[in-house]
């Protein structure tokens, strides 16, 4: 079976500083695959590049068999089926939230304003939000705000999700639900490579664990074996600093 997301041999570099260096993952139909590492890894220039939001410098990536880093490709074409959430909420502060869940479907995707609202309702009811689909993101915690991001990259019904360190930028306490509501849509079967450094969470809600250091794929696997029981000398002593700050 062709994986949704295919990655040969990817290289990045940024100066003159290599940043991913020969990367090659595959992720298959309903896999969710967490991407761990120290900053400064390459685990979220791998994400900004399979959503070509950075050019690769040697490589390929495919999305269900079609070579997307070929030149030719459209690019906007290709994001349409991928949706990417950061680090920070990125919402557009002049704009309710049901205004910014509804944005790239009426305006990207031409679908009509009564279409893009009942999905977008319909969503952000799910996630525990329709009471504030008339709110500014100025008045929604850290939480609410991310999960508004997670529900705008879910309106378009993207063939592959991509979280970048989607809890960084929360209190502790509000980690919480944004987890659940990724558990939630791992048990719906979607697609996705998340980056983080919640080591506990990727244990829970992966089927795979990639560890990179320095742009290199060290080791991949099964949680309990990368996590628990790792090969490399390098994730050995990467889980141990992890355990001394306290994050596995």
């Amino acid at each position: 079976m062709t994986p949704v997301l295919s990655v040969r041999d990817l290289h990045k570099v940024f100066g003159t500083r290599p940043v991913l260096q020969g990367v090659s993952l595959d992720v298959a139909e309903h896999e969710v695959v967490a991407l761990i590492g120290a900053s400064g890894s390459g685990k979220s220039t791998l994400l900004r590049c399979v959503n070509l939001l950075e050019p690769v410098d040697d490589g390929t990536i495919h999305l269900d068999g079609e070579d997307i880093t070929d030149p030719r490709v459209n690019p906007d074409r290709v994001r349409r089926r991928i949706g990417l959430v950061f680090q920070a909420f990125n919402l557009f502060p002049h704009m309710t939230v049901l205004q910014n869940v509804t944005l790239a479907p009426r305006r990207v995707h031409r679908r009509p304003a009564a279409e893009a609202r009942e999905r977008a309702t319909a969503l952000l009811a799910r996630v525990g939000l329709d009471g504030l689909a008339g709110a500014y993101p100025d008045r929604l915690s850290g939480g609410q705000q991310q999960r508004v991001a997670i529900v705008r990259a879910l309106v378009n019904a993207p063939r592959l999700l991509l979280l970048d360190e989607v809890t960084s930028a929360l209190d502790p306490e509000l980690v919480g639900e944004v987890l659940a509501l990724i558990r939630d849509l791992k048990t719906d079967g979607m697609t996705m490579v998340l980056a983080t450094h919640e080591m506990g969470f990727a244990r829970q809600v992966a089927d795979r664990v990639c560890f990179l250091d320095g742009g290199v794929l060290v080791e991949q696997g099964p949680p309990e074996q990368v996590l628990g029981d790792p090969v490399q000398p390098r994730t050995r002593q990467f889980l141990r600093s992890v355990i001394d700050s306290g994050r596995l």
